[in-house]
């Protein structure tokens, strides 16, 4: 009886405001969560192999998307050393209901920097990026909300809804739940 009341009062504090439940997800968890997969090899065409080391992410609030840098290193029998730079990538996020994740999303590749390295290997890596790219951090969950970040909103007949990118993380916005539950 309590708990109904508790969320009945919750719901009507929200119907009265105007306010919608949120929930905020860290610049540090995000960067923790996208750098576990690392570091990557890619083997390209047998005969570079690219190094990828953890990214750094830089929050974009003003394009509401999400900027790493990635270290990267090249190396192999086409190349005489090894030759280090970075790989700059841009991507929006997404929520997936069915894990109850936030994954990047709409990945661009911004530029591949690897000084000294000759056109023709820089061409090959190239042709390989968008590949490299995706498989790096395409997809990838940045986030699992927990049964208990969602306790509170799924009481009060909401689900999480929009992203956005603030200067010290991803606020998950919820709206009120649509069809059967």
């Amino acid at each position: 009886m309590c708990l109904t009341a508790g969320l009945a009062l919750g719901a009507a504090a929200c119907a009265a405001t105007g306010a919608q439940p949120r929930y905020t997800i860290s610049a540090g968890t995000l960067q923790r969560a996208a750098a576990e997969r690392f570091p990557l090899r890619y083997p390209v065409a047998g005969l570079i192999e690219l190094e990828v080391a953890p990214p750094q992410l830089t929050l974009r609030p003003e394009r509401n998307r999400i900027a790493s840098t990635l270290p990267v290193s090249a190396a192999g029998p086409a190349l005489q050393q090894r030759y280090g730079g970075q790989l700059d990538l841009e991507f929006g996020l997404r929520y997936e209901p069915s894990d109850q994740t936030v994954r990047a999303h709409q990945l661009e590749v911004r530029s591949l920097r690897l000084p000294g390295l000759s056109p023709g290997a820089q061409a090959l890596i190239n042709g390989y990026l968008p590949a490299l790219a995706r498989e790096a951090l395409g997809d990838v969950v940045l986030h699992q909300l927990q049964p208990g970040d969602l306790a509170l909103a799924d009481g009060l007949g909401f689900q999480p809804d929009t992203l956005t990118v603030t200067a010290d993380g991803v606020v998950v916005g919820f709206a009120p739940r649509t069809g059967a539950r």
